[in-house]
């Protein structure tokens, strides 16, 4: 039996001060009153007034593909880039990581030899063998499809019937829509990834325009078969509330980074989760040019935040939304564990400190008065990370 005292901990409710949390055989077995639990063989752990909050589930973010590839043209060995992935993630307070991984056809957003098809595939088997072996976090998998790529669709399709994959977003990254409704917006990426001249990313807009989608019966088809494998589906980049109407019809249950208030507040109203960047809320707005997370999140539209692109973020957004934007702190902290525990069907063990559920869970200490950081990481009641501040 563990007990953790001395601290605030933070339930999907209230923040609860003079209070301990009991773990036994892996589980939260009771939280009570500080002292009221017997010590006798009980390990004690002082959190020493940090807050104690659930581990963050991260459910999208394509970090890995930037340790598998830090360079255009450098590979990492893929398990090392695990094996150090994890062990950076769980600094930040990410417990469960959905591992994105981009399933392309075309070239122009492979960035690098990562998304090839043949690394793709190698990496999802990485991150599976990852979960079965010795690891700190959770791991599991986000496939990132593109609808213009028919041809990996049987890909997808098997590695979601061999449990491989346990999230499924489908994305649209042609000009004129989605992210790249502004196609200076567009033009500049291509420049930026690629060195294209205008004319040849003019040339490329039109190409990338007059590609065959899959149709919406197939999209419906490969949603349902996911729905019944346990796989949660998303849509991406939403810009309006047509486009939330259609990708509800086919199945899907979160909205990833919708453009645009209105279609954030129309994927709410249809009962979906919706997702932004805890980057947007550092940065103080989208790098894109798009809407302001925190606006969204404080008015009702955006209930998940995820890394996106920068793991520390999401820990940071968390309190950023509390100290600077007077959400209080069991709502931000909802944002990046029961909300996205929920959307990918996992609230039922994880998410919050909750009696039964798995004792995933983490120290916060503001460090300096204002800094969060992680000082305990504690994953099925195992501390898998700590760490002190010394002056």
């Amino acid at each position: 039996m563990r007990i953790f005292t001395g601290g605030r901990i933070v339930t999907d409710s209230a923040v609860l001060e003079s209070q301990e949390l009991c773990v036994e055989g892996g589980l939260i077995a009771a939280i009570s009153p500080e002292g009221s639990t017997p010590r006798g063989g009980a390990d004690v752990v002082d959190l020493g007034g940090a807050y104690l909050i659930p581990g963050l589930i991260d459910i999208h973010a394509d970090y890995i593909e930037r340790m598998v590839a830090p360079r255009p043209t450098t590979l990492m060995d893929f398990k090392l880039a695990i094996r150090e992935a994890e062990r950076e993630l769980v600094t930040h307070g990410i417990t469960t990581m959905f591992h994105s991984l981009s399933f392309h056809e075309h070239s122009e957003f492979l960035l690098g030899e990562v998304r090839l098809p043949e690394h793709t595939r190698r990496l999802v088997s990485v991150i599976a063998e990852a979960h079965q072996q010795e690891h700190l976090i959770r791991h599991r998998m986000h496939a990132r499809f593109e609808i213009d790529s028919a041809g990996r669709l049987e890909e997808l399709r098997s590695f979601i019937e061999n449990g491989k994959v346990h999230l499924l977003s489908f994305m649209d990254h042609s000009p004129g829509q989605g992210q790249y409704r502004n196609l200076e917006i567009y033009r500049k990426t291509l420049k930026a990834y690629h060195g294209f001249s205008d004319d040849e990313v003019a040339d490329l807009a039109v190409a990338v325009k007059a590609r065959e989608r899959l149709a919406l019966e197939d999209l419906a088809e490969i949603a349902g078969f996911a729905r019944s494998k346990n796989v949660a589906v998303a849509s991406h980049d939403d810009d309006s509330p047509e486009k939330v109407a259609l990708v509800r019809s086919f199945g899907t249950t979160i909205s990833e980074f919708p453009i645009t208030l209105e279609a954030a507040r129309a994927a709410k109203a249809a009962g979906m989760h919706t997702v932004a960047g805890a980057t947007n809320v550092v940065l103080g707005g989208s790098h894109s040019g798009n809407m302001s997370a925190a606006e969204a999140v404080l008015e009702g539209s955006i209930d998940i935040l995820c890394s996106d692109y920068y793991p520390a973020a999401l820990l940071h957004a968390v309190f950023m939304l509390h100290r600077r934007h007077g959400l209080p702190l069991h709502r931000s902290v909802r944002l990046a564990t029961l909300n996205p525990a929920r959307a990918v069907l996992m609230d039922g063990e994880i998410g919050s400190l909750s009696p039964g559920k798995k004792a995933d869970m983490i120290a916060v200490r503001m460090v300096g008065g204002d800094f969060p950081a992680v000082s305990l990481a504690v994953i099925d009641g195992s501390t898998v990370f700590s760490s002190t501040y010394r002056r």
